[in-house]
């Protein structure tokens, strides 16, 4: 399959250049997926889809134009190139967009393991979901379920550009969910567990999963509401990669070569305390952001984005670079449709060396946040607001589940006075410890 697509995009490269592009590249993805949703044992959703798309872009002078289709046959490749074609002559220029140069190119591809020899049927997918419903509504004060879904995912893509670049891979993705409703009535709580994985092999046990979800939500039952007040919290691992997601937002090169980022003045800066490191690795075996080169080309490679601290780079596709006239840092990605971006691959904060019961027990009376309801995030400034709900913590121990509560501060003083604590898991592609947060200010009753 592989092979077919790298051909694929070799042709459509070929036609632009041959119809004028001065520069050109294409990108030829194939997909198969299997998704099921189930509630009490009815299937809801049962989806089964093979795709085959190609995206090209094209470049007259400094303007060009990207177009996407699906009908790949000779006669489908060059209306595509045609259009794209009219539509880069129409363009206005853009100094800044354009393919690397030859020597920017990665030379070698790194084999990170991402195909999993297990391929399941629909079958044994809706199995798996089974399995999880089933084991979650066997949890002691679960009253129904909210829906257990499983899906299997097969994607091969190639990479084609007319400056020399010519290389293609594949990935399978496996993944599984529950959740449930324990209570009755107006006393009613919800709560769910997930896992993701690119080996069957490494996907959790779906009575794991149903299980969690279930003890998760009767944990919730019965909750108050707290009074406003500003108390040490303590971020649950399951939320507090949130908090690397609007770091990573933060330092995307295109926010600051907007000017659009409360960071854009802090390359070189202590962020956060020396006890955080925040890396970035696309090099991980197995990893769901895995990826062995970056959407242009470029070879990707693992790196500190906080070093100690230390803001050390920013998240820069080719574009973004030649704005703030920075080398790029490998981390564009591109769909079929669209340009390519800048974005990270498999990110994760190093675990601290306190485990969160330690954190509990110094803090002694504080806030454990386990889910967030909504935001107010201004990326400008740094604010920072979000409903939430978790537990209480009185004399170092859970007490009580909390719920109606609104958490809020800046994220520039957040990341300053953030602890991580020692109890990381590698369960998606940002992964974080629990959190402590310091004090921050709590919106309650």
């Amino acid at each position: 399959m592989t092979i077919d697509l790298l051909s694929i995009a070799s042709d459509a490269v070929s036609l632009a250049r041959k119809a004028g592009a001065t520069a050109a590249d294409a990108i030829a993805v194939s997909s198969r997926n299997q998704d099921v949703s189930l509630r009490h044992g009815v299937i809801e959703r049962l989806e089964q889809s093979e795709s085959q798309d190609l995206g090209v872009r094209v470049f007259v002078g400094q303007s060009s134009a990207i177009i996407a289709g699906s009908v790949l046959t000779k006669e489908g490749l060059q209306r595509l190139v045609d259009r794209a074609m009219v539509m880069a002559r129409l363009a206005p220029p853009d100094p800044f967009a354009g393919l690397a140069e030859p020597s920017q190119l990665a030379t070698q591809i790194p084999d990170l393991d991402l195909l999993s020899k297990d391929q399941l049927t629909p079958e044994q997918v809706k199995a798996l979901a089974q399995r999880a419903e089933e084991a979650a509504l066997a949890v002691k004060g679960v009253t129904r379920s909210n829906g257990a879904s499983a899906g299997y995912g097969l994607r091969d893509a190639a990479l084609v550009t007319s400056n020399g670049f010519a290389r293609a891979w594949q990935r399978s993705n496996f993944g599984l969910s529950a959740s449930v409703v324990a209570g009755e009535g107006t006393a009613m709580e919800r709560d769910y567990d997930w896992h993701g994985a690119t080996h069957f092999s490494d996907l959790d046990a779906p009575e794991k999963i149903g299980a969690t979800a279930g003890e998760r939500a009767v944990k919730r039952l019965n909750p108050r509401k707290i009074p406003s007040q500003t108390v040490p919290i303590i971020y649950d691992k399951r939320i507090s990669t949130s908090l690397v997601g609007h770091l990573l937002s933060g330092i995307n090169g295109g926010s600051i070569a907007r000017g659009t980022s409360f960071l854009k003045e802090d390359m070189g800066k202590a962020l956060f305390a020396p006890s955080v490191t925040i890396v970035d690795d696309p090099h991980r075996l197995r990893g769901l952001g895995s990826r062995p080169v970056d959407g242009e080309g470029l070879p990707t490679r693992k790196m500190n984005v906080i070093d100690k601290g230390m803001l050390t780079t920013w998240i820069l596709d080719l574009r973004a670079a030649r704005q703030l006239g920075l080398p790029p840092t490998g981390h564009a990605t591109r769909g079929v449709s669209s340009p390519p971006s800048s974005s990270t691959s498999n990110v994760h904060m190093q675990a601290g060396s306190r485990s969160p019961a330690e954190m509990m027990k110094a803090m002694k009376r504080g806030l454990l946040v386990t889910e967030f309801i909504g935001s107010t995030i201004n990326m400008v400034t740094g604010d920072y607001s979000r409903g939430a709900s978790g537990f209480w913590i009185e004399d170092g121990e859970i007490a009580y589940p909390v719920s109606e509560v609104t958490v809020g501060g800046n994220l520039r003083s957040m990341f300053a006075n953030l602890e991580p604590a020692s109890d990381l898991e590698f369960r998606s592609s940002t992964n974080a410890p629990s959190c402590f947060m310091g004090e921050m200010t709590i919106a309650g009753r």
